[in-house]
């Protein structure tokens, strides 16, 4: 999971894609890197860390132009080197810069067919450089000095054909203009923005509406499955839908975790779809746990808070918060490892013991993954006093592989895997686990937009919606991403990268 950026203005946008850079730092916390194009020429600067640390003073004073596009970076493929820190660039055709969040589940047949047919060179194992070189060769297929709208949707179009898996992008094409587009079916988020100044219309797309929110960029729409967007160095959009047979099945774990509350994804506030997430498992509380003497409402911060507090209220029981979370930890889920995500739980929260002294608890999260945060944070509440301790999850049980950008790799990591939840219920030490119903979860989602048909729910059911998944697939994603294999990787700490003048 990451989260991408891009603008044409009329004006420096530096600051515009820290900006919101900064409001999309819960979507990739390794690496951070923003391109813009300044005469003619590309300034980069991209590097391993939080972006306030990635971008400093004189960084951004190189960071000149009024087109760019920036990138937060979250590895779900082994090594987490500033390497594979994006927005990648190739020099030809024209120059071109791109920065994707996604996956490609084509990725090694992609490989050798670039080098057979385009001997192109993949220098890092990130599908967003294969991505990259993917549009550029179609881009190069036209053979024109000079490509129009109708050039450039062409080309997404056969990228479309070849390519398979998730994938929402942004592009810059010097001389041109910039580029956005999303996979047909949806899977990823892409947003449009604009806003008005005395110099003319800036256009801006992001993977959330909050970073439209925060530069005084009005929503205007989702971009569709399948649908691209180009904007010309001189503002002008166009828009083209690329793929003949589109269909809007976006991840539902964007609502369930990744996407912050104040966003609109698909025309479906997060906010509302958590908090019917906690009507939807209230209910379910209330009709088949009645039995279960509980005093309080507690959620796990901060994802859960809105869903725990719909809960209460469909219990009619008190909400309290009783974890104190340590901002300046990051989001443990999206740590590279297992030692380092136990390490760093009982750093990120504290328990207030009067919430939980002689109290049977109900805590509330968004999920089990692998059950780590889960049974320190019953543990904790256990030794704050607690006499109970129920737990209960806004999501289904997770037993199957995320392919398509989640670091949810090996079904040997998740503790869903091959157990009935009282057997996980055991393993995380609580005295009941209560799991939401997956038409439950669709129907929350839903419930804010109707018209969406179907939602991307492979961690849960085990059906892909790209239909291109095997297990051999699953094999080898797993021997690539799991923590074994990170443990082994050795990340490039030296912040410095191939072609970043800027550090």
């Amino acid at each position: 999971m990451c989260g991408i950026v891009g603008i044409v203005g009329k004006a420096p946008v530096n600051q515009i894609i820290y900006d919101g850079l900064t409001v999309l730092q819960h979507r990739g916390q390794d690496a951070a890197g923003i391109v813009t194009i300044d005469n003619g020429h590309f300034r980069l600067r991209k590097a391993n860390g939080f972006v306030r640390d990635v971008f400093q003073e004189r960084h951004m004073q190189r960071l000149q132009g009024n087109m760019g596009i920036g990138h937060v970076r979250y590895p779900t493929a082994g090594s987490s080197s500033s390497a594979e820190a994006q927005p990648f660039y190739v020099n030809s055709p024209f120059g071109i810069s791109l920065a994707h969040n996604g996956n490609l589940t084509n990725a090694t047949e992609l490989k050798e067919i670039l080098f057979k047919e385009a001997r192109r060179h993949i220098n890092t194992t990130s599908d967003s450089e294969l991505l990259l070189n993917v549009l550029a060769h179609e881009l190069c297929e036209s053979n024109l000095m000079e490509l129009t709208p109708a050039d450039m949707f062409s080309a997404v179009r056969r990228v479309h054909h070849k390519v398979r898996g998730a994938y929402a992008v942004v592009s810059m094409i010097i001389g041109h203009g910039m580029l956005a587009f999303r996979d047909p079916n949806g899977i990823r988020p892409l947003v449009l923005g604009q806003r008005e100044t005395e110099q003319g219309t800036e256009y801006m797309v992001a993977s959330e509406s909050v970073a439209l929110d925060i530069d005084g960029f009005k929503l205007v729409r989702d971009v569709a499955p399948g649908e691209a967007i180009y904007i010309t160095e001189q503002g002008e959009l166009h828009t083209k839908q690329c793929h003949p047979d589109p269909k809007c099945v976006p991840c539902i774990f964007e609502y369930v975790y990744f996407a912050r509350p104040d966003s609109r994804l698909n025309d479906v506030s997060v906010y509302g779809s958590r908090v019917k997430m906690g009507e939807y498992l209230g209910r379910k509380i209330k009709k088949e746990w009645a039995d279960l003497d509980i005093d309080v409402v507690i959620p796990v911060p901060e994802t859960s808070c809105d869903i725990a507090l719909q809960i209460a209220h469909e219990l009619d029981l008190p909400y309290r918060q009783g974890f104190v979370k340590n901002r300046y930890v990051g989001r443990t889920f999206i740590m590279p490892g297992q030692a380092q995500r136990k390490k760093s739980v009982r750093r990120k929260l504290n328990a207030i013991s009067q919430e939980f002294k002689g109290k049977n608890v109900l805590l509330v999260d968004d999920s089990i993954v692998r059950g780590t945060t889960s049974e320190q944070i019953i543990e904790m509440a256990r030794d704050a006093g607690a006499n109970k301790v129920f737990f209960a999850s806004a999501a289904p049980e997770i037993r199957f592989p995320n392919v398509y950008g989640i670091d949810m790799p090996s079904p040997n990591e998740l503790i869903a895997y091959g157990r009935e939840a009282d057997e996980v219920a055991a393993m995380i030490g609580a005295d009941e686990l209560i799991y939401q119903s997956l038409d439950d979860l669709v129907n929350a989602v839903k419930d804010e937009n109707p018209s969406i048909l179907g939602f991307e729910t492979s961690v849960f059911d085990g059906n892909y919606v790209t239909k291109d998944i095997d297990q051999t697939y699953l094999e080898s994603l797993e021997t690539a991403r799991s923590d074994s294999a990170k443990s082994k990787s050795t990340p490039n700490e030296t912040g410095l990268e191939l072609h970043n003048e800027e550090n």
